[in-house]
This record gives C-alpha cells, sequence and structure tokens, in this order.
C-alpha cells in the first residue's frame, strides 16, 4: 500500500502564476488548481488507512464509471419514452437521410418550416443508425445513456491534469456523474447532439491541458480536430470549449508560443468546419448565426444572468445541494488563493448561462475540498475515539450511497419535486400521445395544421408529417424575436383555462389552425408539470368553433370550426 504521506508520492502540484517555463521532453509538469492532501501528525493519512483508495489510486475512477453506469440503466428501465424532446432533431436526421445525406435546406412542420443551420454532425450519427435499422425512440432513449458514461473519460484526464491526486480527479467525475444538472440535458433525449457534443468538447479540453500544462505542442493537432468536431455538433459547447481553452492559457501558460497554438485551434477548427458553416451562410446569410446567437438567453446577459446562475438555483430542492457545494466549495479555493477553477465556474456560468457547465470546475472543487479539508479535519477529529480505518471505510461507503442513489433516482424520475416542484426528468409524450398521433397522421389531410398545447408538441411534428403554428423549436435560426414570440404563444396557450386565452395565445404570432390537440390530466409546459386543461375544454365544449373528433384517456383533438355558426358535438 502506497503511503498517502504528502513526502512519500508524487509531488504536490502548485498553481502557476507567472510564464510558463519550458518542461523538458518527456517531463509530466505538476501544476494544481486544487488543494494538495493536507500536512497531518500522524505518519498514514486515514485514506491510505481504506485499502485501495489511496491518493494515486484509480479506484475512484472505476466507481465514477460505476456511477456512471448505474445512472444510465436506470434511465433507460424507466423511461419507454424519453424524458424531453428530440423530435425535431430526429425530423432533422431523417429529411438527411431521406435526401441522401445532402443537408437540408429548411426543416418543415415546424412552425412554418425553419431555415437548417444546425451543426449537421450529431444528425448524420444519428441519420446511420436509422439507416441501419435502429428506431428513432430507441436512439434518443439509448444513445444519450452510453455517451453520459463515455464522457467521464476525457473529464477524469481534464482532472488529473489540474487536481494534485488521482483519488481527487476520480471523486470529481463521481460526482460530475451523478449531479443532477449535468444530468438533466445529457441523458434525456437532446442529448443525442448536447451529450455528443460535451464528449467532443471535453477532448478537446483535454487537449488543452497537454499543450498548456504540459507544453506538448502534438496536442495542438488534437485540439483542432476536436474543436472542429465540437463547432459541427453544438454552437454553445463550441462556446464553452474555447471559453475553457482560454482560461486554461491564462492559468498555466501565457507564453507567445501558448498564444499562437490556440489561434491555430481556434483558426483550423472554423477551417475544417467550413464546408458547413458557408454552404449555411450561402444559403441564409450571416445573420442565421448572429440571430441564433441573441436566443436562449444569449451569451453574457449582466444583473439577470448572475441571478439566474448564483441565485436562483437555491429554489429549495434536493439539487440546491450540489450548488451549494460548488459555490462553498469555490470560496474556499479563492479564501487559499486558488482561482482557477472558481473562475472556470464563474465564467462558464456568466458567460454561458447555462447551469451544466458550471460542474465541469464545480464537480472538481468540491473534490478537492472534501479530500483535503473536510476528510482529514473528520479523521483528526475520530482518531483515538473509534477504529479510524473502520470509520473512514463507513464515511466512504455512506457517501458512495449517496451518490449512487441521488444519481439513480434522478435518472428514474423519482426525485418528486427536482425541478422547481416537478420531477426529474419527466418523458414529454407518452403512449396516448402516440396513439393520437396515429390519428392525427391517418386521418387528417398532408398540410393539416394544429396547435398542441403541451411539450408533446416538440415530438408531434416528427410522427404525424403535420404542422404546427405555435412552439419555439428551431425558430431561433429566423431570429430571436420570432423565438421569444412563439416561446411566450405556446407557455401562455399551453396553460391557458378558456378559450379567449387560447385564441389571444394564436393570435399573438398569427397562428389560425385547423385543429387543436389538448392534453388531459398532467402534462407538462417547458418541462414542469401542469395541472390539466379541465376548464379548459370546458370553455371549448360552450363554444361553436370546435368539434372533437378523436380522444382518449390522455388527448383530445378538436377540429376548429372557423363558422360563427357551427355547432359541436
Amino acid at each position: 500500500m502506497r503511503d498517502d504521506s504528502p513526502n512519500t508520492s508524487r509531488p504536490e502540484r502548485t498553481e502557476h502564476v507567472g510564464p510558463a517555463p519550458t518542461a523538458a521532453a518527456g517531463t509530466d509538469r505538476q501544476i494544481s488548481a486544487g488543494l494538495g492532501p493536507a500536512s497531518i501528525d500522524h505518519k498514514r493519512s486515514v485514506a491510505a488507512e481504506v485499502r485501495g483508495l489511496g491518493r494515486d489510486s484509480h479506484a475512484w475512477f472505476g466507481l465514477a464509471l460505476l456511477a456512471g453506469l448505474v445512472v444510465s440503466v436506470a434511465y433507460v428501465s424507466t423511461h419507454p419514452y424519453p424524458a424531453y424532446g428530440a423530435g425535431l432533431y430526429l425530423e432533422i436526421a431523417e429529411q438527411i437521410r431521406t435526401d441522401g445525406y445532402a443537408l437540408p435546406t429548411t426543416i418543415p412542420y415546424y412552425s412554418g418550416g425553419i431555415p437548417f443551420a444546425y451543426p449537421p454532425l450529431q444528425f448524420y450519427v444519428v441519420a446511420l443508425l436509422t439507416d441501419l435499422g435502429v428506431s428513432g425512440l430507441t436512439v434518443s432513449r439509448i444513445l444519450p445513456a452510453v455517451v453520459t458514461i463515455l464522457y467521464l473519460v476525457p473529464y477524469y484526464g481534464i482532472a488529473t491534469r489540474l487536481l494534485p491526486t488521482r483519488r481527487q480527479a476520480g471523486f470529481a467525475t463521481l460526482v460530475l456523474a451523478v449531479t443532477p444538472p449535468v444530468l438533466q440535458w445529457h441523458l434525456s433525449a437532446g442529448g443525442i447532439v448536447r451529450a455528443s457534443a460535451f464528449l467532443l468538447a471535453l477532448c478537446g479540453i483535454y487537449a488543452g491541458t497537454r499543450v498548456f500544462i504540459d507544453s506538448d505542442w502534438r496536442w495542438v493537432g488534437v485540439g483542432t480536430i476536436f474543436f472542429a468536431l465540437t463547432i459541427l455538433s453544438h454552437p454553445v459547447y463550441t462556446v464553452f470549449f474555447g471559453l475553457s481553452w482560454l482560461i486554461l492559457y491564462a492559468a498555466f501558460d501565457r507564453s507567445v508560443r501558448g498564444l499562437v497554438g490556440g489561434a491555430v485551434v481556434a483558426v483550423g477548427g472554423l477551417v475544417v468546419a467550413s464546408p458547413w458553416w458557408m454552404q449555411v451562410v450561402s444559403r441564409h446569410g450571416v445573420q442565421v448565426f448572429t440571430g441564433a446567437a441573441g436566443s436562449h438567453s444569449g451569451i453574457a446577459g449582466g444583473l439577470g444572468r448572475l441571478l439566474d446562475q448564483f441565485v436562483y438555483p437555491f429554489d429549495p430542492t434536493v439539487v440546491t445541494v450540489f450548488f451549494v457545494a460548488s459555490f462553498a466549495s469555490a470560496l474556499v479555493l479563492v479564501a487559499r488563493k486558488k482561482y482557477v477553477l472558481p473562475t472556470w465556474l464563474f465564467l462558464s456560468a456568466y458567460v454561458l448561462g447555462k447551469e451544466r457547465f458550471q460542474f465541469v470546475a464545480g464537480a472538481m472543487m468540491i473534490s478537492t475540498v472534501f479530500f483535503a479539508i473536510a476528510v482529514p479535519r473528520l479523521a483528526e477529529t475520530l482518531r483515538g475515539t473509534f477504529d479510524t480505518r473502520q470509520t473512514m471505510a463507513a464515511t466512504f461507503a455512506l457517501v458512495l450511497v449517496c451518490a449512487f442513489s441521488l444519481g439513480g433516482f434522478y435518472a428514474g424520475s423519482e426525485l418528486g419535486s427536482a425541478h422547481h416542484g416537478s420531477p426529474s426528468l419527466p418523458p414529454f409524450f407518452d403512449d396516448d400521445d402516440r396513439r393520437a398521433m396515429e390519428w392525427a397522421a391517418n386521418h387528417t389531410d398532408g398540410d393539416a395544421t394544429f396547435v398542441v398545447l403541451s411539450d408533446a408538441a416538440e415530438w408531434f411534428p416528427h410522427y404525424t408529417k403535420r404542422e404546427i403554428l405555435v412552439g419555439p423549436w428551431g425558430v431561433e435560426w429566423v431570429s430571436p424575436e420570432s423565438y421569444y414570440d412563439q416561446l411566450s404563444a405556446f407557455k401562455e396557450g399551453s396553460s391557458c383555462k378558456n378559450e379567449s386565452c387560447l385564441i389571444e395565445s394564436m393570435t399573438s404570432v398569427g397562428a389560425s389552425p385547423e385543429y387543436l390537440y389538448v392534453p388531459v390530466g398532467t402534462y407538462t409546459i417547458r418541462g414542469l408539470e401542469a395541472d390539466g386543461t379541465r376548464e379548459l375544454r370546458a370553455s371549448l365544449a360552450e363554444s361553436n368553433r370546435y368539434r372533437r373528433v378523436y380522444g382518449n384517456r390522455g388527448v383530445v383533438i378538436y377540429r376548429i370550426v372557423h363558422s360563427e355558426n357551427s355547432t359541436a358535438d
């Protein structure tokens, strides 16, 4: 067993604050953004007394992979329908496949048709899988679950470069594997794009640690490839990639050579991806990109962004524990004059406005504070009182049970109030929706138009090949104004209690549909549970403008009769 004393293992890395020295060939420069093991007054530190979990052990990484597997299995086994939406993504992949793998110009059925300006790489992956006979529904359930395990590998690599010990790196990976804000957007259906983009970005960021920490310039080429692949996967993850490289450069290098290396990656990635973005610009103009950048809260965002990322997450749920732990750990590191990880967390949150990016740095900070401060202090408190080895082994076991349980329960939608009082990872549609969609596909004209209340709207066009007139999906590529107008109309209409409210919401975006799709019972609006539409359906029944043409336990479809003299069934 390796002694856990700081003096008998690999040297602790110290944070670099000046120009980077030149590393000799083959030298592994030890530079840490975290806290090293505490110096304590006994020969063997407590973690060394827990066999197999010493500071240089890969065991914690193995546990992190196991946690990722548990989370993924829990999700797949409890979700016959995937969480959230990927109907638009599957429709894009289908359009690519049916067009002979050429880039489509527009994607039909969504709010009058949307310009196709999405980075296409992951849609080609989905198109290939469906061409091989895998159903789109299966892809949207299984692919994200697999990738959420795979991206733990490059993350561990990054953590080993930034933290003093493998144990800290492995535990940080375990934390990331079970963190709800990370799982929310990667394990769910949209993970067919987002989780894959996260995997590519983390691979590229690992290359950045090799360039700026190790001065190994061979990794510039690797970084260029992964930057290009990230550009071709998702715009927000592209920004995260670039921001992370800038932070690594500023923290660990700051040399002219490092600046040139970063520029090579940036320019090289854009050049490799140019066949896609040049074709999009030629079809839709550069404004299709600049406009989309102003939607989904945009880049940075003033005081509102600070509140969204650092105040509102304290909504008291079990998920709050992760924010409290990461923010508290950031304060500890700042007090110890370790600024890299807190800066990475803050800038990722503020610039991108997506909570999931906080925890790339946040998980590392939680880990480094846990092992450098919390565990040694607990060991000192217990020493001489209990059997230290057994007590600390029990403590580690308890931490693991809590982590595995929380990740599994979250993935299995067993946390009833995980997000603003709503369950974790709810599906947007179910068997009743599928039957209603089959009816719409088989019993309405091909050019029929719908307004679909509830999040089932995101999946509706893909399964019916009928157009929805209200919904924000993909509209960011039209303009930010159109996106926010559609988002407002969708949220308002899906929560209306009477006909006049519904008409007002549809009129706000000029929607005049032939059919209205109304959920019965519990449904979701932008992922949050709603209580039902009983009052709305009673109001529609009293009107002579709506004729019920289909119904089951979960959905009612009305044909909208525009003649004031018509009568309802």
